[in-house]
């Protein structure tokens, strides 16, 4: 068994008098390309002082991504769905409905300039919301992610529930992190998930918590707050105009 770090009282908070980050949330399926451009335009603005801090909540259609780190022969069926090259760290993952995916666009320079220390509050951030549904998430030393043990699986077993794989331009964070809510789990099978074959994937529902996406969504932002600091709820029109 990997070491788990125990640790879960991490504080990555802004410096003092910081606007709150904004908060929105996209219903319905979102282009992954488009949202990858809107982040991208929001990280450079966010780095040039020109637009506050955003978490993004969406999902989107079935897709898998390949991170800089993505072995091609971790990709098991091509043709099995869209396949997105993307920049964020990491290998392979599958973004699809039932997931829920955040896109956390933070400045690190009003933080902590620290890439690891940022990772690590993700982690706490889904741990934390974890939690809320008495759910015991866990970090590893060797795998980056949330897992949680699965005794009904064995006595070493355990599954993913969240990925975390992020990019950061002139210190201004984009990509993030995905929790499997209720997303259909053999659509992983397409892909060797984070390049890890020793383990499985699963979701809230499948451990058995009938849970909506809107209820996980309100335990992320009340985590959040809680590690990150204070946030906004603004209208997702207003960040899928052709500005930031």
């Amino acid at each position: 068994m990997s070491n788990l770090r125990d640790s879960l009282t991490v504080q990555f908070q802004p410096e003092s008098g910081s606007a709150p980050v904004e908060w929105a949330i996209t219903d319905g399926l979102v282009d992954y390309d488009e949202a990858v451009a809107f982040m991208e335009a929001r990280a450079e603005a966010i780095a040039a002082g020109e637009a506050r801090e955003l978490v993004w909540l969406l999902e989107h259609p079935p897709l898998y991504t390949a991170g800089t780190s993505a072995r091609a022969a971790d990709l098991v069926d091509p043709d099995r769905f869209p396949v997105h090259q993307t920049g964020r760290g990491g290998q392979y993952t599958y973004h699809g409905p039932g997931q829920r995916v955040a896109y956390v666009m933070l400045d690190l320079k009003r933080r902590a300039p620290d890439l690891r220390r940022y990772v690590t509050a993700l982690e706490a951030w889904l741990i934390a919301t974890l939690g809320a549904f008495n759910i015991r998430g866990e970090r590893r030393e060797d795998r980056v992610g949330v897992w949680v043990r699965r005794p009904d699986k064995g006595e070493t077993a355990e599954d993913k529930i969240a990925a975390i794989g992020i990019r950061v331009r002139r210190w201004a964070t984009f990509h993030g992190i995905s929790l499997n809510v209720e997303p259909d789990l053999s659509h992983f099978s397409g892909i060797v998930p984070c390049g890890v074959t020793e383990h499985g994937v699963t979701s809230l529902v499948d451990l058995g918590i009938p849970v909506t996406v809107p209820e996980v969504d309100a335990a992320m932002r009340k985590a959040f707050e809680e590690i990150f600091g204070a946030t906004e709820r603004v209208e997702t029109p207003l960040l899928l105009s052709h500005g930031v």
